[in-house]
C-alpha cells in the first residue's frame, strides 16, 4: 500500500472525509454502509482522517530486534485488510476522480460548451490539462452505475455516476459555458454552483413565456427585416444574427423590476442600437422610418445633429408584471465603448440625488462589441472603477454582442486570449458565454445575472455568441474577408425560425400561431412606415425637460449676468473655517504651517492666494445649496500641494474634509482622488454633470499636458454634445498649464486645441490670473442659468507668486473680468500687448522697470467667447496706437496665436480712427514640442519674449 501522505486518502479528500464524518456524527445512516463502518470503528475518538487506526494499516514487521532489542524469530507478515478496508478503499479512488471531473466541468466546461450558433469547431486547447476530464470515457459501465458524493451538484448527497455527469454536462456544456470558479469570492461563486447546478442551467419555461420569447424575436427580426427591404443600402449596424439581444434585455428588467431596479441606463455603440430603440425604449418605430427619410427642410439643420444609429432616447418600459422602469440610451459617437465611463457617471448621478446609496434602484447596462471590448483601452480604464469609492455605481451588467469577427478582422488576429471577455478577469466576476441561436438560454442567462447583480452589486458580463449576417454596415460585402464563414451564414435559419420550429417539434406552439406573429409585425410596421410618409415625424432629441428646465444653452451674451460677489463678513467667516481643525486633529507640521496659519494670518491681511480664492468659491456655493465634486489623480491634496481639501491626522489616519462644513440642504462637497486614467474619469465626470446640472462638477488633470489622454471625451462629447445631440452640460476642466522650465510634458494643456475646437459658443475657454478671478469665475460657473463645459488653464507657480494675489474687497465686490484693463492711461499708448496667463507678470515687471507707459498690457482672461466687443471698446480708445502684438509663451504653432492672428484684424479693421496698425506675434518660434526640457534654455528663450515684446519691438512680423 502506498505510504498515506502520498494516498488518495490525503490531499484533496481531507475535505470530503471530513464532511462525510460531520454528516455520519448527526445522522450515521446518512452516509453509506462501508463508510458507516470505518467511522464506527473510530469510536468517537475526533476526526477520523488523523487517526491512525482507522486509515493507516498496520506497519510491516522487518527481520531484526524489535524495539526491546530481542531479535524476533521471523518477520510478521503485513496485516490482511478487511474488506471494508478494500471497498473504502475503491470508493476513494473512485470519488477522487469524480471530484476531479467536478472541478474540471466547473473550471474548463466552458470550453466544451456549444457556443457557435454556425456550428465550427472550437480551436483545440491541448495545453489546458484537465478539459478532456468533462467526459464519461474516463469511467466504467460499472461505475457509471455506482452511487457517489454529489459534492452539492444534485441537493440529494449520493447520486448515480452517470446521473451526476449528465447534470454536470447539461449545465456546463451545453449552450451555456460558465468562468466563474476563478472568482475569490466563495459566497457568490457557492451562490452561482447552486442556482447553475440544481437548475441545470436551463429554466422551465411556460407556453406563455415561450410565446413571449417567440414575439420579441419576431419583432427584432422583422424590423430588420423591414429595414432591409424598405430602405435598400442605406446604414444601420443591424441586429440580424444577434436577435437574441432582444428578449436578453427583455428578460433583465422583468427580473430587475422585481427587485427594486426603478432605472436604468444604457450605454451601447452602432451594431442593434436602432431595434433595441424600438423594442425596448418603445421609440416609435415611424420616428426612426422618419430619421431614414431625413428632415423636410435641409437647411435648418446645416451643421447639426447626428446619424440615427447615435441618437439617445428616454422612456418608462413597463415590465409584464406592472413595475415602470426609466430606461435612458445614451447619445454616444463612432468611437465605440467611449460611451462606457459617460453611463458610469450618469448613473452614480442618479444614486448620489437619489440617496440611493444601496445601487439597487439605477443600473448601468452597457451592450459591448467583441472586438471593440479586448482592443480599447477605456474599457480597462472603465472596469476599474467598479469598485472604487469615488466611482462604484454597484455593478454593471455587460452584454458583448459577440460578432465573432471585427470589422474585416478575424478574433486570432485582434486578441490575444481565448475570449473577448478575457479583460473582465481583472475583476472578481462571473462571465457567461451564451449561444445566440438558442434564446430560452439566452433569457436563462439574462434572468440569472439580472438576480445576481441586484444580489451582490457587482458586476457582470454575458458574452453572447452570435454572427454578423451582413457585413459591419449594409453596403459591406464581408465575403471579401471571411468567404468560409459567410457561406455557413449565407444558408444559416434565422434564431426566429429555429425557435419557432422547435417549439412548433415539442407541441408547444403551432407553427401557424408563430406565422401569425410574425405577419402581425411586419402589419405594424408597414403602417409606421405609411405614417411617417404622410407626415414626417421627424423630431430633434429632446431637451432641457426635467432638472433641466431652468437651464439654456445657446449664445454666451444671451445669459443674464448674476452677482458673483459674497459679503465680507462672510467670507471671512468662511476663512476662518477653513483655517481649522477639530480639537485634537494632529495636523502634519508642514500643512499646519503653510495652510491653516496661513489663512489665520490672512485674516489679518485680507491678502488671499489662488488656493484661498478657490477654496472660497466652494465655500460659499455649498453655503448657498449647490453640490460640488471634484476629481483626478492626487487632486485631494493638489499636484503642487496648494489645494489640501482632504487632512490627515499624522498619529491616527483620520481624515478632515474642511468643506464639509459648509454643505446645506442637499448640497454636499466630495472630493475624489481618481485612478491614473484620463479617458475613463473624465468621461464619469462629464456623465455625472449630465445630471446634476445644479452642481460644480470639477476634473483636475495632474498636468494640463495629460488632457490630451482624454481627447476622445473633449472632442467628441464635450465640445460637440450640444450641436449634435443637444445636450448641455457645465463639467469644468482645471488644467495645470504655464512654461516653467519642466519640460515637454509639464508645460502645456495645448491651449490651441480647445481654442480649435471652439465655435457656436460651445464651450468657454479661459486662462485666470488672479485668486479673484477664479473665486468669480467658479461661482459665475454655477449661478447664471448658462450651462456649458469651462476649460481653465489653472496656474502652478502663480499658485504662490507674490503678485499673484488678492484682496478680500476684490472677492466681496465685482465680477469675472473677460478682459483685465492695464494701469496705464489708454491715450498716450502706442504699443498694445495682448496676453494671457502667466507672461503678464514677466512682461509687467520689465515694462515697469522701464517706466514706459507708452506701453499697455491687457489680459485677455476669456479666449472663448472672445471678447471682441470690449477689446474694440479699448482699442477705440487708443488714438495713438500704432502696434498691437499677441504675446505668448508656448512656441507659435500653439497657444492662441492662430486663434487670435484672424480676430487681430478684425480689431483693427473696425477701429475707426488713427493709422493702420501693425499686428504681430511675440513668442518662442515653432516647435513640434511644447516645450524645452533644460531649465537654462526655457529661462533664455523667457526672457528673449520679454525682451522682444518690451525693448525692441516685433521681429517675427505677422
Amino acid at each position: 500500500m502506498a505510504n498515506f501522505q502520498d494516498s488518495y486518502l490525503s490531499g484533496g479528500n481531507i475535505d470530503f472525509i471530513e464532511g462525510l464524518y460531520a454528516r455520519y456524527l448527526e445522522d450515521p445512516s446518512s452516509v453509506d454502509p462501508s463508510w458507516r463502518e470505518l467511522f464506527q470503528r473510530n469510536d468517537g475518538a475526533g476526526r477520523p482522517i488523523f487517526n491512525s487506526t482507522l486509515l493507516e494499516p498496520p506497519a510491516p514487521v522487518v527481520p531484526g530486534k524489535d524495539g526491546r532489542g530481542n531479535k524476533p524469530a521471523a518477520a510478521v507478515a503485513l496485516a490482511p485488510q478487511t474488506a471494508a478496508t478494500v471497498a473504502f478503499e475503491q470508493d476513494m479512488k473512485l470519488q477522487a476522480r469524480v471530484d476531479q471531473t467536478i472541478s474540471a466541468f466547473r473550471l474548463r466546461g466552458h470550453l466544451r460548451a456549444r457556443l457557435d450558433p454556425l456550428g465550427r469547431p472550437r480551436p483545440t486547447l491541448d495545453h489546458v490539462a484537465d478539459v478532456g476530464m468533462v467526459d464519461e470515457k474516463h469511467f466504467s459501465a460499472a461505475e457509471l452505475e455506482q452511487l457517489v458524493e454529489s459534492s452539492n451538484v444534485f441537493p440529494e448527497a449520493r447520486v448515480k455516476l452517470k446521473d451526476l455527469l449528465g447534470r454536470l454536462r447539461r449545465t456546463y456544456t451545453a449552450s451555456i459555458g460558465v468562468e466563474y470558479m476563478q472568482m475569490l469570492d466563495s459566497e457568490r461563486r457557492r451562490w452561482l454552483m447552486r442556482r447553475m447546478e440544481h437548475a441545470e442551467n436551463r429554466t422551465e419555461f411556460s407556453v406563455e413565456d415561450q410565446r413571449h420569447i417567440l414575439t420579441r424575436l419576431s419583432y427584432a427580426e422583422g424590423f430588420e427585416n423591414f429595414l432591409h427591404t424598405k430602405f435598400i443600402g442605406a446604414k444601420r449596424f443591424a441586429l440580424d444574427g444577434g436577435e437574441a439581444l432582444v428578449p436578453m434585455l427583455d428578460a433583465v428588467l422583468e427580473v430587475g423590476g422585481g427587485m427594486g431596479l426603478k432605472e436604468v441606463v444604457i450605454g451601447m455603440a452602432h451594431r442593434g442600437r436602432l431595434n433595441v430603440l424600438t423594442n425596448i425604449l418603445g421609440k416609435q418605430p415611424a420616428q426612426i422610418f422618419s430619421e431614414f427619410e431625413g428632415p423636410q427642410d435641409p437647411k435648418q439643420h446645416m451643421g447639426r445633429g447626428d446619424v440615427k444609429y447615435h441618437m439617445g432616447f428616454s422612456s418608462d418600459h413597463a415590465t409584464r408584471t406592472g413595475q415602470s422602469i426609466h430606461l435612458s440610451l445614451a447619445f454616444n459617437p463612432s468611437h465605440l465603448e467611449a460611451v462606457d465611463p459617460v453611463v458610469e457617471g450618469r448613473v452614480r448621478a442618479k444614486q448620489d440625488r437619489s440617496g440611493d446609496t444601496e445601487r439597487t434602484k439605477v443600473m448601468p447596462l452597457l451592450i459591448h462589441g467583441d472586438a471593440a471590448f479586448i482592443g480599447q483601452g477605456v474599457v480597462a480604464e472603465t472596469l476599474n472603477l467598479a469598485g472604487l469609492e469615488g466611482y462604484k455605481t454597484g455593478g454593471t451588467l455587460h452584454v458583448v454582442i459577440n460578432n465573432q469577427v471585427g470589422f474585416t478582422t478575424d478574433p486570432q488576429e485582434s486578441r490575444s486570449s481565448i475570449y473577448s471577455t478575457a479583460l473582465a478577469q481583472m475583476l472578481d466576476v462571473p462571465v457567461f458565454h451564451v449561444n445566440g441561436d438558442d434564446p430560452e438560454a439566452c433569457v436563462h442567462v439574462a434572468r440569472l445575472v439580472a438576480e445576481y447583480r441586484q444580489t451582490f452589486k457587482s458586476d457582470v458580463v454575458i458574452d453572447l455568441v452570435c454572427y454578423r449576417r451582413y457585413g459591419h454596415n449594409e453596403g459591406d460585402d464581408p465575403s471579401f474577408t471571411q468567404p468560409e464563414m459567410y457561406e455557413i451564414i449565407r444558408k444559416h435559419p434565422t434564431v426566429r425560425t429555429i425557435y419557432a420550429q422547435q417549439l412548433a417539434e415539442k407541441g408547444r406552439l403551432p407553427a401557424e400561431e408563430s406565422e401569425a406573429i410574425k405577419q402581425r409585425c411586419m402589419q405594424e410596421f408597414d403602417a409606421a412606415l405609411t405614417r411617417a410618409r404622410a407626415h414626417s415625424e421627424f423630431k430633434e432629441p429632446s431637451a432641457l425637460e426635467g432638472l433641466w428646465k431652468p437651464y439654456k444653452g445657446g449664445l454666451h451674451k444671451s445669459a443674464p449676468q448674476v452677482t458673483t460677489a459674497v459679503d465680507k463678513e462672510t467670507l471671512r467667516a468662511a476663512l476662518k473655517k477653513l483655517a481649522e481643525v477639530p480639537e485634537g486633529f494632529n495636523v502634519h507640521r508642514d500643512v499646519e504651517r503653510t495652510v491653516l496659519k496661513k489663512r489665520q494670518g490672512m485674516l489679518q491681511s485680507e491678502e488671499l492666494q489662488w488656493s484661498e480664492g478657490e477654496s472660497l468659491a466652494y465655500a460659499t456655493l455649498l453655503s448657498e445649496g449647490y453640490t460640488i465634486r471634484l476629481s483626478g489623480q492626487d487632486c485631494e491634496r493638489g499636484t503642487f500641494s496648494h489645494r489640501h481639501a482632504v487632512l490627515h491626522d499624522v498619529k491616527t489616519g483620520d481624515e478632515f474634509v474642511p468643506l464639509r462644513q459648509f454643505p446645506t440642504g442637499r448640497a454636499r462637497f466630495d472630493v475624489f482622488n481618481s485612478p491614473l486614467s484620463e479617458m475613463g474619469v473624465l468621461g464619469f465626470e462629464y456623465g455625472y454633470s449630465l445630471d446634476v446640472p445644479d452642481g460644480l462638477i470639477l476634473w483636475e488633470a495632474q498636468f494640463g499636458d495629460f488632457a490630451n489622454g482624454a481627447q476622445i471625451i473633449i472632442d467628441q462629447f464635450i465640445a460637440a454634445a450640444e450641436t449634435k445631440w443637444r445636450r448641455l452640460s457645465g463639467i469644468t476642466l482645471l488644467l495645470p498649464h504655464g512654461y516653467e522650465g519642466q519640460g515637454p510634458e509639464h508645460s502645456s494643456a495645448r491651449l490651441e486645441r480647445f481654442l480649435n475646437l471652439s465655435a457656436e459658443d460651445n464651450i468657454q475657454v479661459v486662462y485666470p490670473t488672479t485668486p479673484a478671478q477664479i473665486f468669480h469665475l467658479l461661482r459665475r460657473q454655477v449661478l447664471r442659468p448658462l450651462r456649458k463645459p469651462l476649460v481653465i488653464m489653472s496656474p502652478k507657480s502663480l499658485l504662490r507668486r507674490p503678485e499673484a494675489t488678492s484682496k478680500l474687497d476684490e472677492l466681496a465686490t465685482g465680477t469675472f473680468q473677460e478682459v483685465i484693463l492695464d494701469k496705464v492711461d489708454p491715450a498716450g499708448v502706442t504699443r498694445l500687448l495682448l496676453c494671457s496667463g502667466k507672461v503678464y507678470y514677466d512682461l509687467v515687471k520689465a515694462r515697469d522697470e522701464r517706466k514706459d507707459d507708452s506701453i499697455a498690457i491687457v489680459r485677455v482672461e476669456q479666449l472663448y467667447p472672445f471678447p471682441f466687443d470690449e477689446l474694440a471698446g479699448l482699442v477705440a480708445k487708443m488714438p495713438k496706437l500704432t502696434e498691437l502684438f499677441w504675446v505668448q509663451e508656448e512656441p507659435r504653432n500653439s497657444g492662441a496665436w492662430h486663434f487670435m492672428f484672424p480676430r487681430l484684424h478684425d480689431l483693427a479693421a473696425a477701429r475707426n480712427q488713427g493709422g493702420p496698425l501693425k499686428l504681430g506675434y511675440i513668442g518662442r518660434a515653432e516647435a513640434a514640442s511644447p516645450a524645452t526640457g533644460f531649465p537654462q534654455t526655457h529661462n533664455l528663450e523667457q526672457q528673449l519674449i520679454v525682451e522682444e515684446a518690451i525693448l525692441r519691438g516685433t521681429k517675427n512680423g505677422r
